[in-house]
């Protein structure tokens, strides 16, 4: 299946964004650490090489994250030129205080109130860009939901008296090239469901468990998926979650046993879990 989702209002941020890359010291771009590669815009990636920016890469979310996994792809991408690497949890305000303080040293010519840091906090949606912003300036500002595209407009503050924030509205790119990418996408909520068939996400996402984590059903749900094809896994959880279609004779609800496991898989129910590894997947840009 092929997802695509990019809404008119992204071809605007993209303008945008360029324009504003023009004027910031360093980009921030935030990844989920579940899927760093999948999340990661290549258009950004064009603009910030274009205008010769660096950028501090955060794996947001790694408390959903395989912890091993992730720090693999926190070595992987310190590796590259021009780009720091940091795995956090913006949720928590003391990690993302980090922030400023590992973009510092990529603009170290920027320390005063008249040539103040300015970084540019960019992402695909849902990653947690607005979070961030939050956690940072100590205050809600930054529209926040569990929702891509929540963020349209680019909103600028300043951290400090030397340092400045501009978050921009979450970017895709207008085709995804690798079905696997747009699956990964839609499993971390970062498409919208009005494209999406939940139960096709949730089998992309069981073929993926049963091959890497195929104990976490025994702790999650009691049962073992040796054996099992995918369907036959979903109907197992539907039995365990009791979801049975009404006036279908106790015929199991696959949808809604679907939806389960993906809610559990997207707020860390299910365990630490990560659907890329640096190994192999593409970390060329």
């Amino acid at each position: 299946m092929a997802i695509q989702w990019y809404p008119g209002h992204m071809t605007v941020a993209r303008r945008e964004a360029a324009k504003t890359m023009e004027r910031c010291d360093v980009v921030v771009e935030v990844l989920d650490a579940r899927t760093p590669e999948a999340s990661s815009n290549p258009m950004i990636s064009e603009l910030r090489k274009e205008r010769q920016r660096p950028c501090l890469k955060v794996l947001n979310k790694a408390d959903l994250a395989d912890p091993s996994v992730t720090q693999a792809w926190v070595r992987s991408y310190n590796q590259e030129d021009g780009v720091s690497a940091v795995a956090l949890t913006c949720t928590r305000p003391g990690q993302a205080a980090k922030i400023p303080y590992l973009c510092q040293p990529l603009a170290p010519n920027r320390t005063s109130s008249l040539k103040p840091l300015r970084m540019l906090i960019m992402g695909i949606p849902n990653v947690g860009k607005s979070t961030l912003m939050n956690a940072l300036l100590k205050r809600r500002l930054a529209k926040v939901g569990d929702q891509p595209a929540v963020t349209r407009v680019q909103q600028k503050n300043m951290l400090n008296d030397h340092m400045m924030l501009i978050d921009s509205p979450g970017l895709l790119w207008p085709k995804i090239e690798d079905p696997d990418v747009g699956l990964m996408l839609a499993t971390i909520n970062a498409i919208s469901a009005k494209v999406i068939v939940d139960e096709e996400i949730a089998d992309f996402l069981l073929t993926y468990l049963v091959t890497h984590y195929p104990t976490l059903f025994t702790k999650r749900y009691g049962f073992s998926v040796e054996g099992l094809n995918e369907l036959e896994v979903l109907d197992a959880i539907a039995k365990k979650r009791g979801c049975l279609r009404k006036g279908k004779g106790g015929e199991f609800d696959r949808e809604k046993a679907a939806r389960i496991l993906l809610l559990e898989f997207r707020n860390g129910t299910l365990g630490q879990i990560s659907l890329q590894n640096p190994e192999t997947a593409n970390t060329s840009e």
